[in-house]
């Protein structure tokens, strides 16, 4: 018997509880950069697609909350590429790139253990972000969570 499991490709969605749709529709289309799939007003929900359409969607739905302000988390898969700029183009858009602490960053952190390149940021209504590229490198539990160039300087 085939275990439901084994024949998951990935994520197809997520969803997002905000304080103010508007707000979150113009931080995730203008600043972030998603393509508005749809909005249903009368529901207070606004879907977008990540990746293309039909690859995957982040609903955002007003007036939903969590005991005391729940923030959430999710990470968007992205390619090696946006990661090396992500700090740069988060600034650029009026984003400030975070690190696996919450601390500011310059530049992605590495997590050793999957490893993955990763860059962390907010949304208005404080839920964390993260972009992520797992590495074709070995693992590596001893280097933690450090700085890409302490990544590539190792021996």
């Amino acid at each position: 018997m085939t275990r439901i499991a084994d024949t998951l490709t990935g994520v197809y969605e997520t969803h997002l509880p905000v304080a103010d749709l508007a707000r979150s529709i113009a931080f995730y289309r203008d600043q972030v950069g998603l393509e508005l799939a749809s909005e249903f007003p009368e529901r207070g929900v606004a879907f977008f697609w990540v990746g293309g359409a039909q690859t995957g969607m982040l609903g955002l739905w007003r007036g939903v909350q969590g005991p005391m302000s729940m923030a959430l988390h999710f990470a968007f898969r992205a390619p090696k590429e946006c990661l090396l700029t992500a700090c740069d183009d988060l600034r650029a858009a009026g984003i400030e790139p975070l690190g696996f602490y919450g601390e500011p960053v310059s530049e992605p952190v590495v997590i050793g253990w999957m490893p993955a390149l990763s860059v962390y940021f907010r949304d208005p209504d404080g839920h964390s972000l993260e972009l992520l590229h797992v590495l074709d490198d070995a693992p590596d539990r001893t280097f933690g969570v450090q700085p890409w160039s302490a990544w590539q300087a190792r021996d």
